[in-house]
């Protein structure tokens, strides 16, 4: 078994890989690539071969952040089946950050992997010298997948009969509308929304350079969608679906309280399943998952709930690890270790 790393400068060789495995996200994606550059975040995109055979692919960025430098891999690199092959590329990989790090001066490397959450791969982060990270790296460690591959009525028939009884009421009310938007333009409105939901929620919305430069990326090839739902010509409710590689991806989504009672959000998600299925994929990831019952007071607690009521399953993995290249780290522990006491979760 001969690992090597190699830069991968080809979209086509890239995106050949990437299709290969639909339980992976866009955030390993050529476009997120693209994305974070927009950021002015460096980037690397880097493949993993195993006797000349690409076995993995790894986009990893640089983060420049107040509290340090970082190196940052959000759910790669790929989960492999061999635990003698997950470790030997890990250590391989592990060395070639160790050298970017030390040229970018990093004081630490963060990776938050789609591996299954067990003892055995816990434990191969952490012979490797990995700590667990205080916070997660702005991706999900768990979230909720429905297979889309059912006929409507039968995605219909599985969902929680409180979310279908919504959904049909909502389809009746006729000052209820649906709209769905591929401009860029119409960004404002999503952003217009979420930063008044924000305030009232008390939590720090993205950016609008990011928003826009995310929907800026994934417009250029067709794969993202805007969806608006109004009452009486008013806007209510907003959600973005990027779809990738055979998965619609619940990622962003904004709700006032206005009319709450309308359910317009449940309407805005089955919408988003109808266009899942005409553009083929098989999965809708409604990204994010923490369990209600174990954590009532988690600020996903109540979306958790609302995304259950459609059906499918959580999946979990381990949790973000971090990999000390110097003792500034410890400033970044402290802070973020500080924020989460603060959060209470």
């Amino acid at each position: 078994m001969a690992i090597e790393i190699k830069n991968i400068n080809d979209k086509f060789v890239w995106e050949l890989f990437e299709n290969k495995d639909v339980s992976r996200t866009f955030l390993q994606s050529w476009e997120w690539g693209e994305f974070q550059k927009k950021m002015n975040n460096k980037i690397w995109r880097l493949g993993i071969f195993d006797d000349n055979n690409l076995i993995s692919i790894v986009l990893v960025s640089k983060v420049t952040a107040k509290r340090g430098i970082f190196l940052l891999i959000q759910h790669g690199p790929e989960e492999l089946k061999v635990k003698s092959q997950k470790l030997k590329v890990l250590e391989v990989l592990l060395e070639k950050l160790k050298e970017i790090g030390k040229e970018e001066r990093a004081s630490f490397i963060r990776i938050s992997p789609l591996w299954e959450k067990t003892e055995e791969n816990r434990a191969i982060f952490k012979n490797l010298g990995f700590k667990q990270a205080p916070m997660h790296a702005n991706a999900y460690e768990a979230t909720w997948k429905l297979d889309v591959v059912l006929p409507e009525d039968d995605l219909l028939k599985n969902m929680r009969k409180t979310t279908r009884y919504l959904i049909k009421q909502a389809i009746k009310n006729k000052d209820i509308s649906i709209e769905k938007s591929e401009k860029i333009v119409d960004i404002e409105k999503y952003q217009k929304l979420n930063k008044l939901v924000s305030k009232k929620q008390y939590f720090t919305p993205f950016s609008q350079d990011y928003i826009k430069n995310e929907f800026d990326v994934f417009s250029k090839e067709g794969s993202v969608l805007c969806f608006f739902g109004e009452y009486k010509g008013e806007l209510v409710a907003t959600a973005l679906i990027i779809f990738w590689s055979g998965i619609a991806f619940y990622h962003q989504a904004a709700s006032g309280f206005k009319y709450s009672k309308l359910s317009i959000p449940y309407l805005i998600a089955w919408e988003a399943i109808k266009e899942a299925k005409k553009r083929n994929c098989v999965l809708f990831d409604f990204w994010g998952f923490t369990d209600p019952k174990l954590k009532p007071k988690h600020p996903w607690a109540g979306p958790t709930l609302f995304k259950m009521g459609f059906g499918g399953k959580s999946f979990e993995y381990i949790k973000t690890q971090d990999f000390l290249l110097s003792k500034k780290y410890w400033i970044n522990y402290l802070i973020e270790n500080f924020r989460k006491i603060k959060r209470q979760y």
